[in-house]
């Protein structure tokens, strides 16, 4: 017998329809309806609300083989197989973090053709791997944020199956596995949750309806999300969750949904026996969310940090529209790495108020904040989803690398930014619903028509091609250049074991903003930067590890070519 369960307190009557014959079911006081019913695996199911016939998944589905908007299938996670009984696992803090997307990653776009680029990873170095959100959303494609069946994986991938090979397969080659978990909204097409109960409250975020996590009936709603991201790291052995956009959960209960988060994974990671992490997306620059829970905070194990991205890209690529006009001066650059955060209770010029909360340095250690020079949405969320690596030289990709790879903070590289991949990673969507797909794909156009884009510059998020476009070329690391940039990442990571203290307190940062170049110590290493495309001379020498260029390194001063950096070993600390 397979026991079925819906948590439904909205419907007056709940009935559950197997393969088309209807079950009824038994209502507890809690709003949960039960029944047990003799079934087959696969066996395909939903259920009936009131009157209404429509057929609706479970919204606790395991497998949707048909779509977000169909039968729901019977799965036995039982059924899987497992050779990673000797993983470990391993803490986030100061790992390389690799994102990627799952349908763009190789041509095939499944969870089996990943597996064949994983070996490529290792030789990089990475430590962990880190998928953009897998969950059941509308459509053959998409980024994943609109995901509307949480606990499902996304068919066209594999399905549960094939993220279960992935995640074994990694874990046999040294790599912990993260998923992307979006908890703050439901897609706008295939939510079926308010039918059943209360999920939704009446407040508001930019991805549409927030949920509801402090209201009335709230307990059920946050166990559901619970739950779910609990369950990605028990029955799929994954290692940690990214949690999405965590500054749009409206929580104003005195136990924030994030802190308990932290105190239930913390708990399964001693059940376990191995390090369970998780990591937030957060804008607010808020220390407590990073801060222990027994010092005050909410216990997340690390969280990403776009001031450092926004200081970084800024003084390198020379853009300022939009969120980055604080950004852009070596003073920034060098106040940012320093310090963690550069808005810490100052004032924002594109929000129009203070921002921010100063990042005690000497308790929080800098591996809890993720450094990165491109993400899924610092790339496809520009307007054409252009990459760096197609309006930078290869020289300031490389520097970019460095200031990254060599910081005390944990890194995040995005897929095929080691080799300075040339396809664009753009908006791309195929939502069923017609009103949904015209409005999303005008919606795309009218937010980059009011900076000044042309419509017609923008790509359809609808249109295949979009999609197809934003799939990584492997073939282009046959060509010389990008193997280049390639072994640079590489030395780049394997350096980062020499490099030193997490503690920013011993990170030190020089640079002249005229001549623009920058240098950091950490430990035995000394990294000299030049943004500039003029050769510059640095206060600084010492016997040369790494480099792009041809440093001349003298016996007071280094002369760094245009765009390069220089990795040394001084006898003693440089600069001013």
């Amino acid at each position: 017998m397979t026991d079925f369960a819906v948590w439904a307190p909205t419907p007056a009557v709940v009935g559950l329809d197997v393969d088309g014959v209807i079950h009824p079911m038994d209502r507890s006081e809690d709003g949960w309806w039960r029944t047990a019913v003799d079934v087959a695996p696969g066996a395909r199911y939903g259920y009936l609300l009131d009157d209404d016939p429509q057929l609706l998944p479970d919204p606790r589905s395991a497998r949707q083989p048909d779509g977000v908007h169909a039968r729901s299938a019977v799965w036995d996670e039982a059924g899987l197989t497992w050779t990673d009984g000797d993983w470990a696992g391993r803490s986030v803090q100061g790992a390389v973090i690799y994102e990627l997307h799952i349908g763009t990653f190789t041509p095939a776009g499944t969870f089996d053709s990943a597996i064949a680029r994983l070996d490529h990873l290792v030789d990089l170095g990475v430590d962990f791997v880190e998928l953009m959100p897998v969950n059941a959303f509308s459509g053959e494609h998409g980024w994943g944020y609109d995901g509307v069946l949480w606990y499902a994986v996304h068919e066209p991938y594999g399905g549960p199956d094939g993220l279960a090979r992935f995640v074994d397969a990694c874990h046999g080659r040294g790599l912990g596995v993260l998923i992307d978990a979006v908890f703050n909204h439901l897609g706008p097409s295939g939510n079926y949750l308010p039918r059943f109960g209360p999920y939704l409250s009446q407040a508001r975020n930019p991805w549409g309806d927030a949920i509801n996590i402090d209201g009335p009936d709230s307990d059920e709603v946050r166990r559901y999300i619970i739950d779910c991201a609990l369950r990605w790291m028990r029955v799929f052995h994954v290692d940690g969750l990214r949690l999405d956009a965590v500054h749009a959960l409206v929580d104003t209960t005195a136990i924030n949904i994030l802190e308990e988060l932290a105190a239930e994974t913390e708990a399964l990671a001693a059940e376990l026996g191995r390090p369970l992490s998780l990591i937030a997306e957060s804008d607010r620059n808020d220390p407590r969310t990073i801060t222990r829970r027994e010092d005050g905070g909410y216990g997340i194990a690390a969280q990403w940090d776009d001031d450092i991205h926004h200081a970084i890209h800024t003084a390198v690529s020379g853009e300022r529209q939009g969120y980055y006009a604080d950004f852009g001066s070596m003073a920034t650059l060098a106040t940012t790495l320093r310090n963690g955060f550069f808005h810490a209770a100052t004032y924002s010029s594109f929000r129009r108020r203070r921002h921010g909360r100063p990042l005690p340095t000497s308790q929080i250690p800098a591996t809890r904040l993720l450094a990165y020079t491109c993400t899924h949405d610092q790339v496809g969320n520009r307007a054409l989803g252009d990459r760096p690596s197609q309006n930078l030289t290869a020289g300031q990709l490389a520097v970019k690398a460095a200031l990254v790879l060599l910081s005390p903070y944990t890194a995040m590289l995005f897929m095929g930014e080691e080799w300075g991949a040339s396809t664009p990673f753009q908006f791309f969507t195929a939502h069923e619903d017609p009103q949904v797909a015209r409005a999303t794909a005008e919606g795309r156009k009218a937010e980059f028509a009011d900076h000044g884009w042309s419509a017609d510059e923008i790509p359809d998020p609808q249109d295949p091609e979009t999609f197809t476009r934003s799939k990584l070329a492997w073939g282009e690391l046959e060509a010389q250049h990008h193997r280049q940039l390639l072994q640079v990442y590489r030395e780049l990571i394997a350096l980062r074991s020499e490099a030193g203290s997490p503690w920013l307190s011993e990170l030190m940062i020089d640079y002249d903003e005229d001549t623009r170049w920058i240098a950091m110590r950490r430990g035995p290493l000394l990294l000299i930067c030049n943004l500039s495309a003029d050769v510059v001379s640095v206060p600084a020498h010492g016997e040369l590890v790494l480099a792009w260029g041809s440093p001349a390194i003298g016996p007071e001063a280094t002369q760094l070519p245009g765009h390069s950096f220089a990795v040394l070993r001084p006898a003693q600390r440089p600069g001013k």
